[in-house]
């Protein structure tokens, strides 16, 4: 894979920093010249999958989180969030809409539904006590090239 630019960020698993991983992305991507809707869609994914590890990956311990960003040709972008947390056992379940791991915390489940609906593509791996990786990619159009 031909990486034109590339930001790695570590943040603790703290809900407050859903926001500082919005603005890092937004940040980064400046440079590629997205459009606003582009750079809310980006946002929103990433912000669904750093609160799922917060919420889901660590269920309120602390641990780390790993931002990846990569800036590829032909205008895509590529994001990885991934997390040493508690993993997932059955990733085909947890991708359903409406499923959530914290009902009592009034979760709606569709925190990989909207990843999806935003991204042009999006990978999970995950395993038990292992952690997991969320993948995400999108093209940017052609608008201001």
């Amino acid at each position: 894979m031909e990486i034109l630019n590339e930001i790695k960020f570590k943040m603790p698993s703290l809900s407050v920093n859903e926001a500082a991983a919005r603005a890092v992305v937004s940040s980064f991507l400046i440079q590629a010249d997205p459009t606003v809707e582009e750079l809310s869609d980006i946002r929103t994914a990433v912000s669904e999958a750093v609160t799922n590890a917060v919420v889901h990956g660590y269920r309120h311990k602390k641990g780390d989180i790993e931002l990846t960003v990569r800036l590829l040709p032909e205008r895509e972008v590529y994001i990885r969030i991934k997390d040493k947390g508690c993993g997932i056992a059955d990733i085909e379940q947890a991708m359903e809409p409406l499923f959530t791991t914290a009902p009592e915390e009034e979760r709606s489940g569709l925190g990989f539904s909207v990843m999806q609906s935003f991204m042009d593509r999006l990978k999970v791996k995950s395993a038990p006590e292992k952690g997991t990786t969320v993948t995400m990619r999108k093209r940017l159009s052609e608008h201001g090239v």
